[in-house]
């Protein structure tokens, strides 16, 4: 009997010890056939962000999802040849005349329209004021110039030492509103009604020829239609480095599943495996926020040979600023048996800027590993510790710290990591940890707030670090194991194609947002509206993306929701309607977006609400917010049924009134307020509120019904647009609709999709992929559910837009028309939801 029992329980650690192996992480159980847009690397918060926008991870720099470079660079040296296999070497712009940021700049400019030759070298701008750059409105920055009028003329003149015209020169140029730039007479630029800042424009042939030793001129014409005005601009050259490796690893495969990103590279005769682990595992929300994530490689001979072997990764100080003309600072430390190099600005402006294409400026970034014999750190120069590498697999000794340059534009410095795995056999393994530490993350509402994972400041960025490096295997193995039962679980309820969509999606949407908590302990969860305004905490962003977070820790919905039902209980917001937002990013101190949406706002949050309860069994979180969820639910009594003229959430499309889509979002969360109401005993407005919705769905079916479809707008017949919010009362088992519009509606979108999807409406063949999936839930028949998200699928998988996953695109080409890594994409768990709430789950 004890011998049984020894040998089972040696059995039994043999399973687990299989089982829980290191290379064991490197065989995903699980495969994502989407060739995806861009492929999440290191997904943390809407700061430390970084993805491949390529098909191979070896093809392009990795970028931050505004696009900007966040540089990761990774090469494996195998018997003394080196093959790289991550990022691309790109170092930044060298500068020719600077833009504001470096400098403020010379220039003449003229408020009054000038004669026609105002571009050309010759003209004679005596006349006009001198002044320095850049120009715009007070709020705008770098700003030394105040124009508040209408239109500008600038000139900038400049002398140039050497020709230019053989090498690769980039305009850099900023602009609000409509912007027209001429260089030496010849046009570069014109744009319409828009404001971008920072873009990056090479030269063509004709313009680097006129550009000669001696004067040159840049002029500048910008109109503001409204709001703010800017105009700064520069020009750069790109300096061409070749390649300090010896060739290219050939990348085999790509799978990207909810937490993990996997390559496999051939090397020659040794087979690569890298994964990106981002352990945002919600159930464990010290784990989802510590900033921390790992890039963890294998190295397995293909030819059952012993081959010499060393693995090198690399980063820059891109990752810690907002613009590379940003001076930089380095350190390097050891603490508790982990190496740091660490980097960030010396400026700290911290929690200094807010806005939509804009990166962070303050805290610091980190590469960090476990000390190991084998295992070198080295801060060092750009081109040499590469040299060092190709050269003998070792890093260079130890650069001075004092001697690394501040300025990224004279002198890149970088942050390298190299491992000397000697003679590998058989498969070998290691990891490298990569961090932020952004020291305060929210100011709410003039109160700055630490990250969640600090603890009211009880921990710190080196706790955080030795708590990643003793947990890597117990980690890997969870993440593992979710990204296997998420995509079970999606596949299970609407498909592989939906699993591979749901899989794509999942660190997209958390990773848009940032946890922290108010004075009382009460969980902030704030999206940032990415490449949409920057605006924080918006309701309309919620709401879509609501979806994922109601499966899997419903306390995260309510972190997003509480800072809008404190607006309103504080008294700092005083209308009888919900606030679209709370600041922009990382301000979170009240309204900024220049438009209220009423009933859109309002319908969202009872709604909302009305699934959390549903979700929990209870109404507590309804019950802590009474008061002002029935301000809003009267509100829509009374403007719901036929709203005015009035923004809702796809304000791009132009607001309208009489919106059906709209109104059923106010009749279902009139509804969800009675429902509500019923769970917290209150009978009687229980029977008034879902009385009243019942009454307003009747008349809806009879003011939108359109024969074979329902209406775009009540008013105008031959119209129609997806009834996405109609997908809640079914969700919410409310039965407030007739269930025969869903099956008129789906039959008729049916006959007007396209090739890359549903249009979101009759005006327009673009479309809202996030909507798409709530639209599909509206049919019980799978074949249907298939049919609707095949396109949103294909356009995934075909688009030549290259960049983290856009919820905004055309139908007819698969173009991005807007926006990018936003949050909205926890959207696409609907079907998910729908299973989990059906089970009771």
């Amino acid at each position: 009997m004890k011998k049984n029992f020894l040998f089972l329980l040696l059995l039994s650690a043999c399973i687990f010890s299989s089982c829980s192996g290191t290379s064991n992480y490197f065989q995903p159980e699980k495969k994502n056939d989407l060739r995806a847009p861009s492929y999440p690397l290191v997904t943390i918060d809407p700061y430390t962000c970084a993805w491949s926008f390529s098909d191979h991870l070896n093809e392009d720099v990795v970028r931050h999802w505004t696009g900007k470079k966040h540089p990761l660079l990774g090469a494996i040296r195998v018997d003394g040849k080196s093959y790289r296999f991550m990022g691309k070497e790109d170092l930044p712009l060298k500068t020719i005349i600077p833009t504001a940021a470096v400098e403020k700049w010379d220039a003449v400019y003229t408020e009054k329209e000038p004669a026609k030759e105002w571009i050309t070298n010759d003209f004679n701008d005596a006349s006009w004021q001198k002044a320095k750059a850049a120009f715009g409105t007070p709020e705008m920055p770098n700003l030394s110039t105040t124009w508040e009028s209408k239109d500008i003329w600038v000139r900038r003149t400049f002398d140039l030492p050497v020709d230019y015209s053989k090498e690769t020169v980039f305009l850099e140029y900023s602009h609000d509103d409509i912007f027209e730039l001429y260089i030496n007479g010849i046009q570069v630029i014109g744009t319409d009604y828009s404001w971008k800042n920072n873009v990056l424009k090479e030269l063509p042939a004709d313009v680097k020829q006129t550009l000669k030793p001696g004067k040159n001129v840049i002029a500048a014409h910008c109109h503001n239609r409204t709001g703010g005005g800017y105009v700064d601009f520069g020009l750069f050259k790109k300096e061409d480095l070749g390649s300090s490796f010896d060739a290219l690893a050939v990348q085999k495969s790509a799978n990207v599943l909810p937490t993990q990103t996997f390559y496999t590279f051939e090397c020659g005769p040794v087979q690569l495996d890298v994964i990106f682990t981002s352990p945002l595992l919600m159930d464990d929300l010290d784990l989802m926020t510590t900033p921390v994530n790992y890039i963890s490689y294998q190295v397995t001979p293909l030819d059952g040979k012993e081959h010499e072997v060393q693995v090198y990764m690399e980063a820059t100080p891109q990752w810690a600023v907002n613009a590379d003309n940003q001076q930089v600072s380095f350190a390097k430390e050891d603490k508790n048996n982990i190496t740091y190099l660490k980097t960030g600005t010396i400026e700290q402006p911290v929690l200094g800027k807010k806005g939509d294409d804009v990166r962070i400026d303050w805290g610091y970034f980190y590469l960090a590993a476990a000390n190991n014999p084998h295992v070198a750190m080295s801060l060092g120069n750009y081109h040499t510790l590469k040299k060092d590498f190709k050269a003998n697999g070792k890093l260079s000794p130890e650069a001075n710290t004092a001697s690394l340059s501040p300025n990224m534009q004279e002198e890149m410095s970088i942050l390298a990591y190299c491992n000397d795995l000697g003679k590998v056999s058989a498969p070998t393994n290691g990891y490298m940890m990569i961090g932020y530490d952004d020291l305060y993350s929210i100011q709410y509402f003039k109160d700055n707030r630490l990250p969640y994972w600090k603890k009211d400041g009880k921990v710190d960025i080196y706790q955080a670090f030795e708590k990643a490096n003793k947990e890597y295997a117990s980690v890997m193995n969870r993440c593992r194991q979710f990204d296997n039962q998420l995509m079970e679980d999606a596949e299970q309820a609407g498909g592989k194609e939906y699993a591979d969509l749901c899989a794509l999606a999942y660190r997209q949407a958390i990773a848009a947002h940032k946890l922290v908590q108010d004075r009382e302990g009460n969980l902030l969860f704030f999206s940032k509206e990415n490449f949409s305004n920057g605006s924080i905490g918006t309701v309309d962003i919620t709401y879509p993306s609501a979806p994922l977070f109601l499966i899997y820790n419903p306390e995260l919905l309510k972190g997003m929701m509480t800072p809008i039902f404190y607006f309103s209980e504080s008294g700092k917001w005083n209308k009888p309607f919900a606030a679209h937002d709370v600041g922009t990013y990382p301000m979170a101190n009240g309204q900024t977006y220049g438009g209220d949406m009423p009933v859109e706002e309002s319908g969202n949050m009872l709604i909302l609400t009305t699934a959390i309860a549903m979700r929990e069994g209870n109404a507590d979180f309804a019950k802590k917010h009474w008061e002002v969820l029935t301000t809003w639910a009267n509100y829509l009594l009374k403007e719901g049924l036929d709203p005015e003229n009035q923004l809702c959430t796809d304000d791009f499309a132009g607001h309208f009134a009489h919106n059906t889509n709209l109104s059923i979002k106010a009749i279902v969360g009139i509804a969800g307020y009675g429902k509500l109401a019923d769970m917290l005993g209150k009978k009687e407005e229980s029977q008034k509120y879902i009385s009243a919705a019942k009454e307003m769905a009747q008349k809806w079916v009879n003011m939108a019904n359109d024969g074979d479809h329902f209406r775009l707008t009540f008013d105008q017949p031959g119209t129609w647009s997806q009834k996405y919010n109609l997908v809640w009362d079914k969700l919410l088992g409310m039965g407030i609709f007739p269930e025969e519009i869903a099956g008129k509606e789906i039959a008729y979108y049916l006959t007007k999709q396209n090739t890359y999807g549903l249009p979101l409406d009759s005006r327009k063949t673009y479309t809202k992929s996030d909507w798409i999936l709530w639209t599909a839930c509206l049919t019980d028949n799978p074949e249907e559910f298939r049919q609707i998200i095949a396109p949103v699928y294909k356009y995934a998988n075909e688009t030549s837009t290259r960049m983290p996953l856009s919820d905004w695109h055309e139908t007819t080409n698969a173009n991005s028309v807007g926006f990018r890594a936003r949050s909205v994409v926890g959207g696409y768990f609907m079907k998910l939801l729908e299973t989990k709430m059906a089970n009771n789950k």
